[in-house]
């Protein structure tokens, strides 16, 4: 156990991450990893070229321009007006960061006050809870709506739960969609009612929209910014990392309106200040590309999730609809399992397949407790390998 005798107290619970755990055991055991999710293929080769073009020739190599390279500013700007009829301004309406992880830890801290209330959809992304507690802020969790067992419904917005959750100390809401961890995508009266919300309690939010392009179906991402009134309210967060599978890159932003994006900005300089240089060029052509690369790339996600999905659920796994992201969430209680932190640890330790228990990442853990998100964003022979290590389970049954 680490010594975290001079930790401040209020990061003492974010010493670890679910994510780090279970990735160092996977390593550690030699188990498949379907717990983090990043993936195990590169993206376009087209953007390999221009940054390793941008190291070469040296343009890449120093401090790019402290909110990001123009160009990739502008291309943020043209992607939000082409895809959702957003109009942001790439000089004062935009910001490059050190992935959507340092966007989202830039506008907490810029927007929040200490003693302000933060609220988040529960289960919700870890970092969410450990940037709030930087903040010296109160997180108020409002848990979505759980489906009934074997229903084959999913997760949704409690919207009188977050109408009660609201006091006058609140000054935020956190929307994830698509939603990590449980695969959710937002729909738009789910949207409206919390813009209404929003709107009605004079809230600012920020919407987290990492896995904007990862939707699969007739699912439909609808940005918050883009309902009447949510503009001027908003900050929302991009990943090219997701877009475009190089997640190590580590190229995010926050975009919006002027007075909230300079407030970020002022933070984020004190951050990393710069990062990801040769890289920035590359994801400014990677957003410019057409739409037939962001529906081929959902396409073959949504593969890929149907061959996970379909070989859990032979195996006995209830699985929740899955409508975006890199994920999937099961109930294990058809297995006759009621905990996901010891079902998941003795998948790891005993199986060697590496899942993460979503109650890990909820305040309620009673609630969540019976379930699991797994990714599906690896190659189809390790999902295949993944299914064929769990298949003792069904055997056991």
């Amino acid at each position: 156990m680490a010594d975290l005798s001079r930790l401040v107290p209020r990061m003492r619970p974010h010493a670890t991450t679910i994510f780090g755990q279970m990735s160092a055991l996977a390593t550690e055991l030699g188990a498949v990893n379907l717990g983090q999710g990043f993936p195990d293929v590169d993206g376009p080769q087209e953007l390999k070229d221009i940054a390793v073009a941008a190291i070469v020739d040296g343009s890449g190599n120093q401090y790019p321009p402290a909110h990001g390279l123009l160009d990739l500013r502008s291309a943020i700007s043209e992607h939000q007006q082409r895809h959702y009829g957003l109009t942001v301004s790439p000089d004062t309406g935009v910001v490059v960061t050190t992935g959507a992880s340092e966007a989202l830890a830039a506008a907490v801290l810029a927007l929040v006050e200490a003693g302000d209330e933060v609220i988040v959809l529960e289960p919700y992304f870890d970092l969410y809870a450990a940037i709030i507690a930087m903040a010296g802020a109160t997180r108020v969790a409002v848990p979505l709506a759980v489906p009934e067992s074997g229903t084959g419904d999913g997760f949704t917005l409690d919207e009188r739960a977050l109408a009660k959750a609201i006091t006058p100390r609140t000054r935020m809401i956190i929307v994830n969609s698509p939603h990590n961890p449980t695969g959710m995508v937002l729909s738009r009266d789910e949207l409206e009612a919390i813009a209404r919300i929003a709107i009605d309690n004079d809230l600012l939010v920020i919407s987290d929209e990492a896995y904007e392009h990862l939707v699969f179906g007739g699912a439909k991402h609808v940005p918050i910014a883009a309902l009447p009134g949510m503009f001027e309210r908003s900050v929302t967060i991009g990943s090219g990392g997701k877009s475009f599978s190089f997640t190590g890159w580590k190229v995010g932003w926050a975009s919006g309106p002027t007075d909230l994006i300079t407030a970020v900005r002022v933070v984020r300089q004190h951050l990393s200040y710069v990062s990801a240089g040769p890289f920035q060029a590359a994801i400014a052509a990677g957003l410019r590309f057409p739409d037939s690369y962001f529906s081929d790339f959902a396409d073959d996600l949504q593969v890929r999730r149907d061959l996970l999905s379909a070989g859990l659920r032979d195996l006995g796994f209830d699985v929740l609809p899955s409508d975006g992201t890199y994920f999937i969430t099961s109930d294990i209680r058809p297995l006759g399992h009621l905990d996901g932190r010891s079902f998941c640890d003795w998948l790891v330790r005993d199986i060697g397949v590496a899942a993460i228990p979503i109650e890990a990442l909820a305040d309620d853990e009673v609630v969540f407790a019976p379930y699991v998100r797994w990714t599906f964003c690896k190659r189809p022979e390790v999902l295949d390998q993944a299914l064929d290590r769990l298949s003792v389970i069904r055997q056991g049954a």
